[in-house]
């Protein structure tokens, strides 16, 4: 006889679960004695938050199993957050979320809350262990769900039930199977018609093009035709590729978005980019998704078909017409390179006293290894990582672009730099985001992480601020009074240091990237950088000119002078 607590974590190692996330207590006492005496390594977060996003970063970046363990209707909450960003970013992560003892359900008794209301949304697999019999069942199912639909998998489970013994004489396991999806013959043929006929094609690679690389550039030289990348497939589609003009979107490059907006026949491959205005109004759109939901949810398509990226191009390839060099490709490749002398120029530092952030962004580029795993909080970091930092086939890059969340990028880190001991880990971090989950910086020194902070301290909200200011209204309630985060990493337990001016920088982060264990440096940029769009419109620039004469009305004539000087004016 064996209790559920046993059961349950057995079947996770065998999932080939590693690691599990969380904060103990009363609801999952005997879970966390099983782990305690298993090969499950059991990481104390300060916040579970914290640990969800920890969790959803190693199994990101594995693409393996990872746990988290919450106590009763609190604890079990706190994780809700992290638990989102990886049902969106398609990380397999499994939540034991417990709650309180059968006897008291119903009746109102403390911390009674039902988690399977609150899971279903954000889940894969959201089912309650009605049985203690059905231990090593539930979870297994719970275990291949998250693992073969690349999401979350949460079974709630009673506190009273992890102690009950059970036989667990059914051998219920966990299947991974590998499967090839292209669309039909007839499909194939109707959409390799479509595309002799076509003008000028671009391929617009998305998130489905993360094992297909080759394939993609393969088609790409094939057609002549400009490759696109979303800014999720970045790392997947930026390095070694000759068609490449660089990534769409608000947060991409003009060459990028020029090519979408002039193309005849858009190509559009594992790609659900969320963004409507950012897709051609005119052009033939052919999408090809390995979830048939995803077919023209996002824009009008023309063809709508359902398959594995590299296994359609496999079977399309040999029906297609070559194209030579296309004037339009090597057009938009030229574009593409003033695109990168220009986002390079925008780190030039001409006042060694002030500090722009893509200067920052450049030197870590510079002096970061080649297969550096980097994580960026949502708003300003996210951007200079997606536009500063290199692709090359070696580095991995995280940054929250579905769910949008503050916070995510030394959690995330953290999950990432415990699986991997032996890769460099950074993460890029706000300084809202970073004093938003603060406390578990703690757990870097207790668990002796050697993650890499990089704080971009600019004292304020910046995304949010730029945001208020391209609207034409003042920027309110987006200041913040920071510490000298520096001073505060030495406190309690990390090498921490403060940079102020430009000249001193590179030295500090050699010093920082050199530290053996977790570090933290903080680094002062400058609060009024806008984030410029790939092409700007009269109403962006119509609504800073009226920011500017609300700003100057209001006694602030010295912010628009800046604003003006170093954006405008470099």
């Amino acid at each position: 006889m064996k209790t559920v607590s046993e059961v349950v974590v057995d079947t996770l190692v065998k999932a080939g679960a590693k690691r599990c996330y969380g904060i103990v207590g009363d609801t999952i006492n005997h879970f966390t004695s099983a782990v305690r005496t298993s090969d499950l390594e059991w990481i104390h977060v300060r916040h579970e938050e914290v640990g969800a996003f920890a969790a959803g970063g190693e199994s990101y970046l594995s693409g393996e199993l990872s746990i988290c363990a919450g106590t009763a209707g609190p604890g079990s909450l706190h994780f809700i957050n992290g638990i989102f960003e990886s049902h969106r970013n398609g990380a397999p992560v499994l939540l034991v979320a417990s709650c309180i003892d059968r006897a008291e359900q119903g009746l109102g008794f403390p911390q009674d809350v039902d988690q399977r209301k609150i899971y279903e949304q954000c889940s894969v697999f959201c089912e309650v262990l009605a049985d203690p019999n059905q231990a090593r069942r539930i979870f297994s199912q719970a275990a291949q769900a998250a693992l073969n639909h690349r999401g979350v998998a949460v079974v709630v489970v009673s506190g009273d039930m992890f102690k009950t013994k059970v036989k667990d004489s059914v051998p219920w396991s966990v299947h991974r199977p590998q499967w090839l999806t292209r669309p039909t013959d007839q499909e194939l043929n109707a959409l390799a018609e479509k595309i002799n006929q076509a003008g000028n094609i671009v391929i617009y690679g998305g998130i489905g093009c993360r094992n297909a690389h080759d394939a993609v550039v393969n088609l790409g030289q094939h057609l002549a035709a400009p490759i696109v990348h979303t800014t999720k497939s970045k790392e997947f589609l930026e390095h070694d590729n000759p068609c490449n003009v660089g990534m769409n979107g608000i947060l991409g490059n003009p060459a990028g978005y020029r090519a979408i907006q002039t193309c005849d026949l858009l190509l559009c491959l594992g790609n659900d980019f969320a963004y409507t205005q950012f897709y051609p109004e005119k052009a033939t759109i052919i999408q090809v998704d390995i979830e048939p939901a995803h077919l023209g949810r996002r824009t009008p398509v023309d063809m709508g078909l359902v398959g594995d990226v590299n296994t359609t191009i496999e079977a399309l390839l040999p029906k297609l017409k070559a194209r030579k060099q296309s004037k339009f490709l090597d057009d938009l490749r030229a574009h593409y390179q003033k695109d990168l002398e220009q986002m390079q120029e925008r780190g030039h530092e001409p006042d060694p006293k002030l500090i722009h952030p893509q200067f920052v962004a450049q030197t870590l580029d510079k002096l970061a290894d080649e297969d550096t795993v980097f994580t960026a909080d949502g708003g300003s970091p996210m951007v200079w990582l997606l536009r500063q930092l290199r692709a090359n086939g070696k580095r991995s890059f995280l940054t929250s672009l579905s769910h949008g969340t503050m916070a995510n990028a030394y959690p995330q880190g953290l999950g990432m730099a415990k699986a991997y001991p032996g890769r460099q880990v950074i993460a890029m971090c706000g300084d809202g985001g970073m004093t938003m989950l603060m406390g578990d910086l703690l757990t870097l020194v207790q668990e002796k992480i050697p993650l890499k902070l990089l704080v971009f301290n600019n004292h304020s909200l910046g995304f949010v601020e730029m945001e208020q200011r391209i609207e034409g209204i003042l920027d309110s309630f987006t200041g913040l009074k920071n510490p000298d985060f520096g001073r505060m990493a030495e406190v309690i337990g990390l090498t921490g240091e403060k940079v102020e001016e430009a000249g001193e920088l590179e030295g500090a982060m050699k010093r920082w990237l050199a530290v053996e264990g977790p570090a933290l440096l903080d680094v002062t940029v400058n609060r009024l950088e806008l984030v410029m769009p790939p092409e700007v419109t009269a109403q962006q620039v119509s609504s800073t000119a009226l920011f500017g004469l609300k700003a100057i009305l209001n006694g602030r004539a010295d912010e628009v002078v800046d604003l003006l000087k170093d954006n405008f004016l470099k």
